[in-house]
């Protein structure tokens, strides 16, 4: 900008511009969140009419943020993007039902975590145990339970899928979804009624007891002999009864063949999860 430009008038102030600019995508924005909203709206009178259970579809959020974030560029980081979407796919959500998440706050971090995923408008009740958290979901006071991931080292009282209700209760999501470079907060579960829905990339978590011995080799050697090569597996030994929790690839459900070829006592599958998007790190 010259001296004479700096006096004039009616020379263009390129503040001014960008700010100008900036208002016409808030409200173009605006304009196509409430066109989402109304789509939204539609559908959930549909599925009110249809009987339609329950309003979550963390399958479909999921190949949604996949979607966006393959086809993301430019300077807004990727957290902040998912960020975004997730208070929206949350709004939508509650659009076709509201809920209430129950959460197993072991630390502060995991009520952080659940807030994230479902929103800063959905209800969450935080609960002292995971057992109370499922039992407030099986009571139908909250339609979702967040609960750490489990670890092989926890206490008993600690290792909740153990007897978790399955298939009446089933695990429908990992969180976060997205994390990137240094974030360290813990990981959770989301557990719901009903059967979650694939997409597309998927894991699921099994429980398998044997009332006879058996080493984590021999354990892993039987599952991957029937297809189900494990990505992780934990064991507890309690009263004479082996038990592991093994994540396997893919959608895994009560009827599947392969489960029928494990030399087990009971393998019993606890719902899967849209695999989670990492970033770069380091």
């Amino acid at each position: 900008m010259t001296p004479d430009t700096a006096l004039d008038p009616a020379a263009p102030d390129p503040l001014a511009a960008a700010r100008a600019e900036i208002d016409a995508l808030d409200d173009a924005l605006h304009d196509l969140v409430m066109r989402r909203a109304d789509v939204v709206a539609r559908l959930a009178a549909s599925r009110a009419k249809a009987g339609s259970p329950s309003p979550l579809r963390p399958g479909r959020e999921a190949m949604i943020l996949r979607r966006l974030l393959a086809r993301h560029h430019g300077a807004l980081p990727p957290e902040a993007l998912v960020r975004l979407w997730r208070e929206i796919l949350a709004s939508s959500s509650a659009q076709q039902g509201g809920f209430t998440v129950a959460v197993y706050a072991r630390t502060a971090e995991f009520g952080r975590v659940a807030r994230e995923h479902f929103g800063g408008l959905t209800p969450l009740r935080t609960l002292p145990t995971a057992s109370r958290a499922l039992a407030a979901v099986a009571a139908g006071e909250a339609q979702v339970a967040v609960l750490p991931l489990p670890e092989e080292a926890e206490a008993p009282e600690e290792a909740w899928w153990m007897s978790l209700d399955s298939p009446r209760l089933q695990v429908i999501a990992r969180l976060p979804f997205y994390a990137s470079g240094p974030d360290r907060r813990p990981e959770a579960l989301a557990i719901a009624p009903g059967a979650p829905d694939p997409s597309g990339a998927d894991c699921s978590l099994l429980r398998i007891e044997a009332m006879e011995e058996r080493s984590r080799a021999q354990l892993a050697g039987a599952l991957t002999a029937a297809g189900l090569a494990p990505r992780m597996m934990q064991l507890r030994r309690d009263g004479g009864v082996l038990r592991a929790l093994v994540e396997v690839d893919g959608v895994l459900e009560a009827g599947d063949p392969r489960l029928a070829a494990l030399p087990v006592d009971r393998a019993l599958p606890l719902g899967f999860y849209a695999v989670p998007e990492r970033g770069d790190i380091g």
